[in-house]
């Protein structure tokens, strides 16, 4: 996205602020980054050296069950206080009482449900981990607005401190009591560590008191907006979150724990390298609608910045899935090398249409992006389902076919709310698949070639990785991807202040 549609001119008085989008961008990339690397290098020494494929499992069924929950803890008050005209003192006290009153609902029924969870997966240990992660959503509902507002106006600068505050007491957390022995544990008591100290900086930068003194009738109005979010995500929580659980009931914890450990390898490379801007597409389109403006030629440009980016990154970590593992966990987690490669892969698949949701809701098509929803979570169990009575292996693969799925179901629609152009979709298809062909030819010559998978090591890793990025520097102009304008100008922005700190001054 760029700052070429300037803030309609009640900006200040809307609440949303005249921030530019792309130094905006570039807060939401350091937020984005910080979390990665904390979270990257926190799972990296606690899968090699502390926790094994079992105990991993054992909390990712554990937090898959309490996120499928957990729609409830926002209930839509991050996309009402998006969408809403002017986000006044009296909203945000209504959103603070029922995001407080949701947190504890939700920590109830977390709690209720612990015990039957542990029975069905034959794990006892599963309630005292859910009991500790319920606790962790009580203390939410007090960074949830303060993050809503920040984001409505584009302080990403504020957000970083929250994100990154959290991000830190979550990895110091985890790392000490796993080297205390505290086992799968030690990552839920990390959720309470994060939570607290997001609460503590969201609450500094942003205040939001607790106040009773609210009318029913904006209550009902705001329940009514969440309700309808509400069964939005909570179809996609089911879509997204089941594949633990389903694993995990028929691989076992430690299929869970190789599945889990391939899939968060591939999401972490996906928002590294695009899903930290995605954050301010929202309210960046909201201002485009408030200004009346076309959004098909703004999605096209989302829509060729994931391509260009993402498409190369998940085939080139498809092709160095084996290195990758071995390198990072360790000889134990070498069966999560061929699930890491279906799993990357199927991602391509999930940025060919961005915004699916954010886009329906921004424009008023909740009800109708609900029956999609149910549509996609079909998709998605019914596959896995298929794939995980087979094997781990096969429950990745399974992605595969969902993602193509997810496709079909989504493109006439989107195109209709849209108005993109499909001409100007597969021109951006079409080269985005070049790049990523070129690209990962280095990193193929590497595995097939120069060494083998399971030799390549940490300097051949480097080596093909490096050179493979280089290749894409060369393709992306190369191929004139539609997606090459917004890059540079994106790094021309980053270097602005570095070229402004050398340039000659004047005598």
């Amino acid at each position: 996205m760029s700052d070429a549609a300037p803030p309609p001119p009640d900006a200040a008085a809307s609440g949303r602020g005249s921030a530019s989008v792309k130094s905006a961008a570039l807060w939401a990339a350091g937020s984005q980054y910080t979390q990665f690397v904390l979270q990257f290098v926190t799972s990296v020494v606690i899968s090699r050296f502390f926790l094994r494929p079992a105990e991993i499992g054992l909390f990712s069924v554990a937090l898959a069950a309490a996120m499928i929950l957990s729609v409830i803890q926002d209930f839509g008050l991050t996309r009402y206080l998006g969408r809403h005209p002017t986000a006044d003192d009296d909203t945000v006290r209504h959103c603070t009482v029922i995001g407080t009153g949701f947190s504890i609902l939700l920590a109830a029924l977390i709690v209720a449900l612990a015990w039957p969870i542990a029975r069905f997966y034959g794990e006892p240990r599963l309630f005292g981990i859910l009991a500790l992660i319920a606790a962790s959503y009580l203390l939410n509902p007090w960074s949830i607005v303060p993050v809503a507002l920040l984001s409505r106006r584009l302080d990403f600068r504020g957000t970083f401190l929250v994100n990154a505050s959290g991000a830190v007491a979550n990895s110091a957390c985890a790392l000490t009591l796993a080297a205390l022995g505290f086992s799968a544990e030690s990552l839920a008591w990390a959720m309470i560590a994060q939570a607290a100290m997001r609460a503590l900086c969201a609450q500094s930068l942003q205040p939001t008191p607790l106040t009773f003194h609210f009318r029913m009738e904006r209550a009902r109005e705001i329940i009514g907006f969440g309700s309808g979010s509400a069964l939005l995500y909570l179809s996609g929580g089911i879509g997204m979150r089941t594949p633990d659980l389903i694993v995990g009931r028929m691989q076992g914890m430690a299929g869970a724990g190789l599945y889990s450990r391939g899939v968060a390898l591939a999401s972490q490379l996906h928002y590294l390298v695009a899903g930290a801007v995605g954050s301010i597409y929202y309210p960046t389109f909201a201002r485009l609608r408030d200004n009346g403006e076309d959004l098909g030629p703004y999605y096209h440009r989302v829509v060729a910045a994931h391509g260009a980016i993402v498409w190369p990154a998940m085939a080139l970590l498809a092709v160095l899935a084996q290195p990758v593992i071995l390198l990072l966990y360790g000889d134990a987690w070498a069966s999560a090398a061929p699930l890491l490669a279906f799993v990357a892969l199927a991602e391509c698949f999930f940025v060919m249409l961005p915004l699916h949701m954010d886009l329906p809701i921004l424009l008023g098509r909740l009800r109708t992006l609900l029956w999609f929803n149910l549509g996609d979570t079909a998709i998605s169990v019914i596959t896995l389902c298929i794939g995980a009575a087979i094997s781990v292996e096969a429950a990745a693969a399974s992605r595969l076919a969902y993602g193509l799925g997810w496709v079909c179901l989504y493109a006439g629609w989107m195109h209709g709310l849209v108005g993109f152009s499909w001409r100007a979709m597969l021109k951006i298809y079409a080269s985005s698949t070049a790049v990523a062909v070129l690209t990962v030819l280095p990193a193929l010559y590497a595995v097939t070639f120069w060494r083998s998978p399971a030799t390549l090591g940490f300097t051949g890793l480097m080596i093909a990785g490096a050179a493979s990025g280089l290749v894409w520097l060369v393709a992306v102009p190369l191929v004139r991807h539609p997606a090459r304008a917004d890059l540079a100008g994106m790094a021309a922005h980053i270097l602005a202040p570095l070229r402004a700190r050398l340039r000659p001054r004047p005598a």
